[in-house]
C-alpha cells in the first residue's frame, strides 16, 4: 500500500477525492430536486383538474327559482 502514495501526493488525492465527492452528492441532489416525487422544497404536487373533470362538476343550484 505504500508504494501507491508513492505515486501520488496523499494530500492532492485526498482534495481530489473530496470535490469529486461533493460534486456527485451536488449532482444527485439537483436530480431529485428536479422531480415531482422527491422534490422536498414544494412537497408532493398534487395534479391538477383537467378540463374533462370540470365538465363533469355538477351544476349550481338557482336559489332565486327555488323561492318562487
Amino acid at each position: 500500500m505504500w508504494r501507491i502514495w508513492r505515486l501520488f501526493d496523499p494530500l492532492r488525492a485526498m482534495v481530489v477525492q473530496g470535490i469529486f465527492l461533493f460534486s456527485l452528492a451536488a449532482m444527485i441532489h439537483l436530480v431529485l430536486l428536479s422531480t415531482n416525487k422527491y422534490n422536498w422544497f414544494d412537497g408532493p404536487r398534487v395534479k391538477q383538474p383537467t378540463a374533462a373533470s370540470a365538465q363533469n362538476a355538477p351544476m349550481p343550484s338557482n336559489t332565486a327559482q327555488a323561492k318562487s
